[in-house]
């Protein structure tokens, strides 16, 4: 397709849609949300940029195989379940690392749980964008 209004406005619209998902993504272990709705919009703005501009474009913005993203992710997922068998608990189990914890301050807690969630994203995002750009390019 060459229509100008739809290629410049997808450019916007793809650049809205992966921070959307970052932020889905982020909140998912404390709120709705979470790695697979993540993963689906962030997959969602490359579809709709490989509408705009094609297939190939969209694989050269991706500037990574999706299959590749999608192998990786399935690598942080396994990493982060079997990381708590690793410290003597079962496997799948929380665990949590606190940064900065003094007293009263919180500080930055990080866990498996979000680890997990980011390889759910990644491993749902290259999944369909391999099914699509599969599709795509088979019309």
């Amino acid at each position: 397709m060459n229509s100008l209004i739809l290629t410049t406005a997808t450019r916007l619209i793809v650049a809205i849609l992966l921070l959307f998902s970052m932020f889905m993504l982020l909140r998912g272990h404390n709120e709705p949300g979470g790695g697979f709705i993540g993963g689906l919009i962030g997959a969602t703005g490359f579809v709709m940029y490989a509408i705009a501009c094609g297939t190939s474009e969209a694989r050269a913005a991706l500037r990574v195989r999706p299959q590749q993203i999608a192998a990786a992710g399935l690598g942080v997922a396994a990493l982060a379940g079997l990381s708590s068998g690793l410290l003597g608990d079962p496997i799948f189990t929380g665990e949590w690392l606190m940064i900065g914890a003094s007293g009263d301050s919180k500080g930055l807690a990080l866990s498996t749980v979000l680890l997990f969630d980011i390889g759910v994203y990644l491993v749902v995002m290259g999944g369909i964008l391999t099914l699509v750009f599969a599709l795509e390019e088979e019309i």
